[in-house]
């Protein structure tokens, strides 16, 4: 599974593909409310100032059937995905166990993360703190700076703990140490107007006419609610076509007798 990760590595960093990435964020105290998810916003904002967009994202419960099903699908695409949560030891932390089952591969200890959890811990990494030390074999290993234990990856799918104090610059770690190349690789940009009291089925046909012939381009239509209805009507994709759509589409909303007002616009991730 290393040599799959070096290799699956180069194959980025020599070919003209764009990677997507995801997030796969495991816990039950997530969908049951208890906790609130920190992860996903600090990703995109992560990703974004790199010059990245996240392309997908799943929410799973501490169920090793149920991970292991989502793990599978997720790696049978090319995908970079950053997995949170269920990586300790405890009996509702099932991460590591179901992405060996998703490889097909078993769990063995990484003398690695046994060196880092014993520098930190000494003694007291037994005989409970060293089970954070048994991974997927073959499993690479993700620098802890908070406290060393390690996170780990398999393919281009990196895991981490459920703590965004720990999570979150591993993260960086992970992309700034291999994803680098990958920085601010296009001219992306993301253009708007707000079409004041606008109804999206007067625009349909203006919309389906634009997103025909700009197919490079992604259109996104946002209704707001409130005491002036109103729609965030816009554009994104290459910084070119993005101009020339958005000429048409201004010109299309005031030929359908609204008024508009012109938004931001945003340099995004490729």
């Amino acid at each position: 599974m290393t040599h799959d990760r070096t290799e699956r590595i180069q194959q980025l960093n020599t070919s003209n593909e764009t990677p997507q990435f995801g997030a796969i964020i495991i816990g039950d105290e997530i969908l049951s409310g208890r906790r609130e998810d920190a992860h996903l916003k600090r990703l995109i904002e992560t990703l974004k100032t790199r010059g990245l967009q996240l392309s997908r994202a799943e929410y799973v419960g501490d169920e090793e059937d149920r991970i292991t099903e989502v793990l599978r699908r997720s790696m049978a695409s090319n995908d970079i995905v950053f997995c949170f949560g269920g990586i300790g030891a405890t009996p509702d932390d099932r991460t590591r166990q179901a992405a060996a089952a998703a490889v097909g591969l078993p769990i063995e200890r990484h003398a690695g993360a046994v060196a880092e959890i014993e520098a930190q811990f000494g003694e007291g990494a037994y005989p409970k703190r060293v089970l954070m030390a048994d991974f997927p074999q073959g499993a690479a290993l993700i620098p802890n700076p908070v406290n060393r234990v390690p996170g780990f990856s398999l393919g281009t799918h990196y895991f981490m703990p459920g703590f965004p104090q720990m999570a979150w610059p591993m993260t960086d770690w992970i992309l700034d140490t291999h994803y680098a190349h990958l920085f601010h690789q296009s001219d992306y940009v993301e253009e708007a107007i707000l079409v004041l009291d606008g109804a999206e089925s007067q625009l349909i046909d203006l919309m389906n006419r634009l997103t025909s012939k700009y197919p490079e381009t992604r259109l996104f239509s946002l209704p707001k609610l409130g005491p002036q209805k109103s729609i965030e009507l816009g554009v994104k994709g290459p910084a070119a076509a993005v101009t020339t759509a958005m000429q048409e589409l201004r010109e299309g909303v005031s030929a359908a007798g609204f008024q508009w007002l012109e938004q931001n616009r945003l340099g995004l991730p490729s």
